[in-house]
């Protein structure tokens, strides 16, 4: 049976986010010889919808899409300190009783918190939402230093690029040795990430590369 995967679009939509999700789940591998994933693209709100870089798209389906998926991708979220749509979150929440997988990219962990499929369980989310993660949903075990997060079928990953890990390490066994090998190379994505990614950047970091930040736009 083909596992389906439902990869979530709001209006000011994370592009990069969404890209990754639509790249490792929706492009087909014919040369990997196993049985390809189905996926469908599931509106929040009515379209056309607007996308980080000018973009817009219009989205064939609706939340009623989740009711068919194996996997749900949370793509990041449009800002960390707006709830979600009440009826996203009523959708996740009976996505998660019927034993769907729901993964989230970077802010998209803020979702899944809001409908408290986080509460009582590991999690992560960019460094720079990590304190504030703390504070609204305390109920939630936030692991700083993680990449990712699996904690019985609810995945969250750290920051973008994270989410490149987490989603190629979700993958069927059946479709994840070919897939390292020859999507992986195909992304230019490398195991030397598996063993050396920085993950978290601390704040303090952040502070002491500022100055320098600052004059990229002169180059």
């Amino acid at each position: 049976m083909t596992h389906h995967v439902a990869i979530v679009a709001y209006d000011r939509l994370c592009t990069f986010e969404f890209g990754c999700a639509i790249e490792l789940f929706a492009l087909e591998r014919p040369e990997l010889g196993v049985r390809w994933y189905s996926h469908a693209v599931c509106a929040v709100e009515p379209g056309p919808l607007r996308a980080m870089g000018g973009l817009t798209l219009q989205v064939p389906h609706g939340l009623d899409a989740l009711l068919a998926a194996d996997t749900i991708v949370i793509p990041g979220w449009r800002d960390a300190d707006e709830a979600p749509p009440p009826a996203l979150v009523e959708a996740l929440r009976a996505a998660q009783r019927r034993g769907a997988r729901i993964c989230s990219i970077c802010s998209g962990a803020f979702v899944l918190a809001h409908a408290g499929l986080l509460d009582g369980r590991r999690a992560t989310t960019h460094w720079r939402y990590l304190e504030r993660l703390r504070m609204r949903f305390p109920a939630i075990a936030i692991d700083p230093a993680a990449l990712y997060v699996d904690d019985s079928g609810i995945v969250t990953s750290a920051g973008s690029a994270a989410g490149l890990d987490m989603l190629l390490r979700t993958r069927s066994p059946a479709c994840w040795t070919g897939y390292a090998k020859t999507s992986g190379s195909r992304i230019r994505w490398h195991r030397w990430r598996r063993r050396h990614a920085w993950g978290h950047v601390p704040s303090s970091a952040a502070s002491r590369t500022a100055p320098a930040c600052r004059r990229w736009p002169g180059w």
